[in-house]
């Protein structure tokens, strides 16, 4: 398993990451900062956990969340208690208070271990299910929502936009899935009567279109409803 360790106390980091190799977990990068680990995360491949403080030297972990799309397991070090709820809006699976305990520290990664299994088996389930060769129009996505897939029927998708380089469904209940298809791809696929590409970063379904307007410089206005 491999792990990232976003810490500005030099100590606490060293410290945990003597206690992670100590359980067979590499540490691939030690980072102190928000704008370090922003930099970091947009050029390298994110190991299966984050081990993250919350309160950094240059602002809050959780703006680092704001600009880059996660999917790896966070578990939060830090002395605080007071942003526990607010930790787990994000993915995480472990709320760890220093100073960090051996056994604290071995149960959250029995925790990583285990949830990444059963991830790896939905992942199989859905590959089945999202990635089988198309021998005609898609009427249906499978998308993962923790440990369960949900399929998701073309009359209740309002788009799909390209954002972080991830591709993602909007619904008509205004939820948001990312799903593995470029929008590229999605143009061979969808059913071309029902949705539009409009520009690089959207394609809509035509349905939810209310007008076009013109717009500067022979441009349209698209107005959904």
């Amino acid at each position: 398993m491999k792990a990232l360790l976003i810490e500005d106390e030099i100590p606490s980091s060293r410290r945990l990451t003597r206690k992670l190799t100590a359980e067979n977990v590499e540490v691939v990068a030690e980072l102190s900062s928000v704008q370090q680990a922003i930099s970091w995360l947009r050029r390298n491949e994110h190991p299966e956990v984050f081990f993250v403080d919350i309160q950094l030297g240059d602002g809050l972990v959780f703006e680092i969340f704001k600009e880059i799309h996660i999917t790896s397991y966070i578990i939060f070090t830090t002395a605080y208690d007071v942003y526990a709820l607010q930790a787990f809006n994000y993915k995480s699976i472990a709320y760890l208070l220093k100073p960090i305990t051996t056994e604290k520290l071995q149960e959250a990664i029995a925790k990583v271990k285990s949830f990444h299994a059963v991830s790896n088996r939905i992942e199989e389930i859905q590959q089945l299910i999202t990635h089988a060769k198309e021998t005609s129009v898609k009427n249906s996505f499978a998308v993962k929502i923790g440990r369960r897939i949900k399929i998701i029927k073309l009359p209740e998708i309002v788009c799909f936009y390209s954002e972080h380089n991830t591709t993602f469904i909007q619904t008509t209940n205004n939820q948001c899935f990312p799903i593995d298809y470029s929008l590229t791809y999605l143009e061979t696929v969808l059913p071309k009567q029902l949705f539009y590409r409009v520009n690089r970063k959207f394609t809509i379904h035509k349905t939810f279109i209310e007008r076009m307007e013109s717009y500067t410089n022979s441009r349209l206005q698209i107005k959904l409803n």
